[in-house]
């Protein structure tokens, strides 16, 4: 049996910066084990991965962060000494309608996780870590002023969502602070790119023009979000889990600031281009409707931190990097189409069950 020089861990590898995540590690480090836990929900998906499923330093494990048993198993039989944790509900329309969901698999899996790895643990933290990636939405709403979230901004949730991630956040630093685990916690921006479930607004959106459907914009489209392409995204976590202090946060952002309307627009007029389409002839596909509950105003991250302790720094601005996306959806329409008409689900629970 090969021996690996490290077990690490990556809950929710399946999803959409999960799979980003254990392919960017499977791919550049051949000597470590790289376990992707995914409970396989709506949005997991294992045509994610299809590329490095068969590489000698994958494994996949389909089991709930909620189960402590099915944990301490996992942590026992891998030796897991470190764990990246993304598995998480993340959508906050779904949140709005069904809080407990979130509070179960945010809160309480989170919790789950940490305890099992305590237990796995023991008093010997050395070579152990726990990185637990959460979302800049937990410090509440920013005013058009130049402020910027930074990682002593006060929390202030104003989600279903966003609250069950503060609260994860809060029991991953209790438990460094009670029990002395070495954790290291993350807040990112909204992320893009490939293999995003298309209930999220790009995704959603480059696959309503391509189809000639409506692009339903919350309010006024006056809502600003920042935006990261989830590779950047990726390999700010591969640098955090090496080489990021212990107990330290790091904010993640991709100093893109962008009206929702605006990249609404950017969106439109780069499907357009791609499908050969004369510039404007989807913008009429722009739908208002009511705005969401608790829509918070403006996120802006303040990424100086993680650039001037540890060097990183976003590659790829908006208008680029949303170019790549949209090329990505229209060339694989397929992985695309069986997500949207459900067949998806089966089909690939069917090919691992084949495997």
């Amino acid at each position: 049996m090969q021996s690996f020089k490290r077990n690490i861990l990556i809950t929710g590898g399946a999803g959409f910066i999960g799979s980003h995540v254990v392919r960017l590690f499977v791919n550049k480090y051949p000597d470590y084990q790289i376990i992707n836990l995914d409970k396989l929900t709506y949005a997991g998906n294992l045509a994610n991965l299809e590329d490095v499923e068969k590489s000698a330093n994958y494994r996949f494990v389909k089991a709930d962060i909620c189960d402590i048993e099915a944990m301490r198993q996992l942590f026992a039989e891998y030796h897991v000494d470190g764990v990246i944790h993304l598995a998480a509900e993340s959508h906050v329309d779904r949140s709005i309608k069904d809080p407990f969901t979130f509070a179960q698999t945010n809160v309480m899996g989170t919790l789950t996780l940490l305890q099992a790895a305590k237990e796995a643990w023991g008093e010997s933290y050395e070579g152990k870590r726990f990185y637990h990636i959460s979302t800049d939405e937990v410090y509440g709403t920013l005013e058009f002023d130049g402020t910027f979230f930074t990682e002593t901004t006060k929390y202030d949730p104003h989600s279903p969502y966003s609250a069950s991630k503060a609260s994860s956040d809060h029991f991953v630093r209790a438990f460094h602070d009670t029990y002395g685990m070495p954790v290291v916690v993350t807040n990112c921006s909204n992320n893009y790119g490939p293999y995003q479930f298309p209930e999220k607004l790009i995704p959603l959106f480059i696959n309503n023009i391509r189809n000639g459907k409506s692009l339903p914009v919350y309010g006024k489209g006056e809502n600003v979000r920042d935006w990261l392409y989830v590779v950047d995204h990726a390999r700010a976590i591969d640098l955090i889990f090496h080489e990021g202090k212990i107990a330290e946060t790091y904010n993640i952002g991709g100093f893109n600031e962008w009206k929702n309307i605006d990249l609404i627009k950017v969106i439109i007029k780069t499907v357009d281009k791609l499908l050969g389409n004369p510039e404007g002839h989807s913008l009429g596909l722009i739908t208002y409707v009511t705005d969401r509950a608790g829509h918070d105003l403006r996120y802006a991250i303040d990424s100086t931190k993680l650039k001037d302790e540890l060097g990183w720094e976003p590659s790829l601005q908006f208008e680029e990097g949303i170019e790549k996306t949209v090329r990505w959806y229209l060339d694989n329409q397929g992985w695309m189409d069986r997500i949207t008409s459900g067949e998806y689900e089966n089909y690939y629970a069917e090919m691992y069950r084949n495997r």
